[in-house]
Parts: C-alpha cells; sequence; structure tokens
C-alpha cells in the first residue's frame, strides 16, 4: 500500500489569518444572536423563520420540498421535521403537489404569515443591530461581493434568492 502523498501547506498569510478570524467569529457568533431573540420572542429558531420567509416570498406562498431545502441549505429530514413543527402551531401546511403527486409543498398560512409579518420588523432590527450597524454604504457592498464569492466556492449551483444571476 501506497502513502498518501502530502500537500504542502498553503499557510495564511497574517492578513488571512485575521480575516478567517473575524469571519469564523461572526458565522459563529451571529446565528446564536438571532436565534436568542427569536426565541425570545416566538419560541423559534432562525432556521425556522428563514423557512417562514423563504416560503412567504414564493409564488403562492408555497414551494416544493425540495426547493425549500435547497433555498434553506437543509436536508430534507431536518427540514421535514421543522415544517411539521411549524404546521403544529398552524404556520404552515404540507400538501402533494397540484402537478406532481410525487412531490410535497410546503405553504406557508394566513396565521404563519400574521406571525411572519408580526416577527419581521423585529428580526430585521436585530439583523441591523448585530451587522448593518458597524458598516457604511460601502462595506454592504463588499459584504455581498464577497459573500457571493465565498458562496459560489463552497456550492457554484446552490440556489440563494436574492442571489445576482449570472451577466448582472
Amino acid at each position: 500500500m501506497t502513502e498518501p502523498q502530502s500537500v504542502p501547506a498553503r499557510w495564511l498569510s497574517p492578513e488571512e489569518r485575521q480575516a478567517w478570524l473575524a469571519l469564523y467569529a461572526v458565522a459563529t457568533r451571529l446565528p446564536g444572536t438571532l436565534d436568542a431573540d427569536l426565541f425570545r420572542r416566538a419560541r423559534i429558531t432562525l432556521f425556522d423563520y428563514h423557512v417562514l420567509a423563504m416560503t412567504s416570498e414564493s409564488p403562492d406562498r408555497q414551494l416544493a420540498m425540495s426547493e425549500l431545502a435547497a433555498f434553506s441549505n437543509a436536508s430534507l429530514s431536518r427540514l421535514s421535521h421543522v415544517v411539521k413543527k411549524l404546521e403544529q402551531r398552524g404556520w404552515m401546511r404540507r400538501s402533494p403537489s397540484t402537478t406532481d403527486a410525487r412531490v410535497t409543498t410546503a405553504a406557508i398560512t394566513d396565521e404563519g404569515m400574521a406571525a411572519l409579518v408580526d416577527l419581521a420588523p423585529g428580526h430585521v432590527e436585530s439583523v441591523r443591530k448585530a451587522v448593518f450597524d458597524a458598516l457604511d454604504d460601502q462595506d454592504v457592498a463588499d459584504l455581498a461581493r464577497i459573500g457571493n464569492k465565498i458562496l459560489t466556492l463552497l456550492d457554484p449551483a446552490s440556489a440563494r434568492p436574492g442571489a445576482p444571476t449570472e451577466g448582472a
């Protein structure tokens, strides 16, 4: 058996290390900060909120579960668990697709939409406080540009609502 060839380490420069540690800290702390606020106000997580929001922004306020899983970067199993929890609150419902019986769609209910509308201003304020209040207009443009570059490296085919389209 041959030994795997080692790849020479491409160490981070001091500037790259500083950027990486800042990105890592944001990626690990931001979800917890936003989760805590949403849980305090409505006993839901940031992921629950995101599922509701993605569904509310889709045509007819419904999406195939597979599409919703792609938009929320979740396995169908995790998504199914979350949608079931939201169904128990009366905020979502699942049903077979009217065009393809093999497909299950998730829809936000009127109750769910009302809850989302009620939660949205506070959530946006939390996002502002945690992210945007520290940034100027150029920082926001840079954050979008850099975030999309990194996401494209991680998953070139990822479905991201609001992501720039090719040529845009």
